[in-house]
């Protein structure tokens, strides 16, 4: 498979860089088998059934990006200069894993503040520029919680910057466990009032965690599509989570994540028998197409990025020449694109 199988013209003016609201009122484009239907995420209990289980992730965004001045002192005197910072992952020795623009100038030992007192200490460029931030726990969490903002996606942070909107757009109503830097975004278009519908539809529900990193945003830059390397994300199903889920397929439920995250997470985990282990730990799962799914029978999700991991998953799912005619529909249709974007369920020909 080569990268340009995967590409295809996006208009601009079809990337969304805010949300529908209400949030269910977004479009929904439902393909199952050969047919299209237009609709809205409001409509997504009729396109359930009784008995069907949706999986959700439960992850919580941070306010990973912090716009700080960086200090240290050189022959020529004290250096300061702005810099702008997204975290990625905490480290067992304390440091946090990040990225920075820009990066070239940084040296290790110097501080960086982010306004009130809140600084950090750079102890590492490489392999990963590290931060060992003034304080950790709880006081941590609340100064970054005051000084962040959320990561939005580049497409997005191009055209404006995060503002304190969103703060809630950027999150799910349901997030509980906080270690992601980009939001579950399929999630996004989910409010109470769907969910007390999907409830009255006989639809159940079960959360899991994957923590959503930057790397979710890394381009592919290799031609040949089996050279990429992904990036891995730390998850956990409970076992109470995968016992429903087996419970839902034994009684001949489909599964169905929500997400491109979700979607990865059981895969990584499920048997291959489609049963599904209580689990914990890594994930860097590349799912192209020829793959066999284990567990998912039908998928929830935003439009993705041209030449991307997530066309190559949903191609997975569909078959390329089927996302081709699905993708063409939604550009001619005008679906909003990306992670604050419109909504597609993708439900495959049944497979024997």
């Amino acid at each position: 498979m080569k990268l340009s199988d995967f590409d295809f013209d996006l208009p601009e003016a079809l990337i969304a860089t805010r949300p529908a609201r209400p949030r269910s009122s977004a479009r929904l484009l439902v393909a199952e088998g050969d047919a299209i239907t237009d609709a809205r995420v409001s409509d997504l209990p009729g396109f359930l059934r009784p008995g069907d289980r949706l999986v959700l992730n439960d992850t919580r965004v941070i306010p990973a990006r912090l716009t700080g001045q960086r200090h240290r002192q050189s022959a020529q005197g004290p250096v300061s200069a702005k810099i702008e910072v997204t975290l990625l992952e905490p480290q067992a020795d304390g440091c946090w894993t990040a990225l920075a623009k820009p990066m070239r100038k940084l040296a290790v030992g110097e501080s960086i503040d982010f306004g009130e007192g809140f600084s950090a200490r750079v102890e590492a460029l490489a392999p990963d520029l590290r931060l060992r931030f003034d304080r950790d726990g709880e006081a941590f969490s609340a100064a970054l919680d005051r000084q962040g903002a959320m990561p939005l996606p580049p497409y997005i942070a191009a055209r404006r910057k995060a503002d304190a909107q969103d703060r809630e757009d950027y999150q799910t109503v349901w997030a509980r466990n906080t270690g992601a830097v980009a939001a579950p975004t399929a999630s996004l278009h989910f409010d109470e009032t769907l969910l007390s519908a999907l409830r009255e539809r006989g639809v159940e529900m079960s959360f899991v965690t994957l923590h959503v990193g930057a790397g979710t945003f890394l381009p592919v830059t290799v031609d040949d599509v089996s050279q990429h390397r992904m990036h891995a994300e730390t998850g956990e199903i409970t076992a109470n989570a995968a016992a429903e889920i087996n419970a839902t397929r034994a009684a001949g439920g489909r599964i169905i994540p929500v997400g491109t995250t979700a979607m990865r997470l059981i895969e990584t985990a499920a048997a291959p028998d489609g049963t599904l282990p209580e689990w914990r730990g890594a994930t860097d799962i590349f799912i192209t197409p020829g793959y066999a799914m284990k567990i998912t029978d039908a998928l929830m999700t935003n439009f993705h990025l041209p030449k991307s991991t997530l066309m190559m998953l949903v191609s997975a799912l569909m078959g390329t020449d089927r996302i081709r005619a699905i993708y063409t529909h939604a550009i001619a249709s005008r679906y909003r694109f990306f992670s604050y974007g419109d909504a597609s369920l993708l439900i495959p020909s049944r497979r024997d």
